[in-house]
């Protein structure tokens, strides 16, 4: 009998000593796991934070390159892709992009009025990229401050009431392009596709004819064919364009722009960044508006 308590006694220390051991294991687990949440949170704060620096860099870029010029071109430092920068226990990749060399949205509507001219500029660029005319009167629809539909497909409130869910049209500007998966007709695809050649700037905006691409060209000049667009590209890669006078005497015969559609120069560009560090990641983007003092302010910043 004795020999037998004595074996019931040695099994239930063993197991006191097993659900010990698990208990032990599990709370270790516990601490390493809580360890390596604060360390990537930690990260990830630090991250941000650089993300927030990387904004100021691209700004002392932008604002040391007005000192030295007032003509924009690709050239110029700030459009080169640097190398990533060593930051603390990691990195920072980033890349500054002129938000003029494209075709701004906004200018379809002046004072909630629709302009028609640049409505039209931007029925050339929908024609050039194969997508819909009547994407134009829906846009400026979205855009214009009254509540009557373009003649073409537009949409007002009684088109986006009908949805589900239901809505209003903004009768204001765009804030960002991605508010257009809002507007009538602007699914993925016709997005996608128009992502490359267009913006939406707070106010209007001319077309820098040196950082723009063929298609942003032929969107605002009158007459301009595509193929001619590619050769004044080739020539402003050799050579940029000094002044618009510069650029409008080397147009091709039968194509007209108006001065107050292009510039070489640009106010508005997009810095767009990577942080990692340590096992964080952070990305980030901010358009950065440019002024006659030369330190461009944030218009808005986002984290991607």
């Amino acid at each position: 009998m004795r020999t037998l308590q004595r074996g019931v006694a040695i099994v239930l220390a063993m197991g006191v000593v097993a659900l010990a051991a698990i208990a032990a294991a599990a709370i270790l687990v516990s601490q390493s796991t809580w360890s390596r949440q604060t360390e990537l949170v930690a990260a990830q704060v630090q991250a941000q934070a650089v993300l927030q620096a990387g904004a100021d860099w691209a700004r002392a870029v932008l604002s040391d390159d007005l000192r030295i010029s007032r003509v924009d071109h690709l050239g110029e430092p700030w459009a080169l892709r640097l190398p990533a920068m060593q930051v603390e226990n990691g990195e920072l990749v980033g890349h500054i992009e002129d938000q003029q060399g494209v075709f701004n949205l906004n200018n379809v509507v002046t004072e909630g009025k629709v302009s028609v001219v640049q409505l039209a500029h931007f029925r050339r660029l929908l024609a050039i990229l194969g997508l819909p005319d009547e994407l134009a009167d829906a846009l400026a629809d979205w855009i214009d401050e009254d509540g009557q539909p373009q003649p073409r497909q537009g949409a007002e409130d009684a088109y986006y009431l009908a949805l589900d869910p239901p809505y209003l049209a903004a009768n204001r500007p765009l804030t960002d392009l991605s508010e257009l998966a809002l507007v009538r007709g602007f699914d993925a695809g016709v997005r996608t596709r128009l992502r490359p050649y267009v913006t939406a700037l707070p106010r209007f905006t001319a077309v820098n004819v040196n950082t723009a691409p063929p298609e942003a060209l032929v969107a605002v000049i009158e007459g301009l064919e595509l193929r001619d667009a590619q050769v004044l590209v080739a020539q402003r890669d050799r050579v940029y364009y000094r002044s618009v006078d510069d650029f409008i005497n080397r147009l091709p015969r039968g194509a007209e722009a108006a001065a107050s559609d292009i510039s070489v120069s640009s106010n508005y560009f997009l810095a767009t960044l990577r942080v990692t560090i340590g096992g964080a990641q952070a990305r980030g983007a901010a358009l950065l508006a440019r002024g006659a003092s030369g330190w461009p302010a944030i218009v808005w910043r986002k984290y991607l």
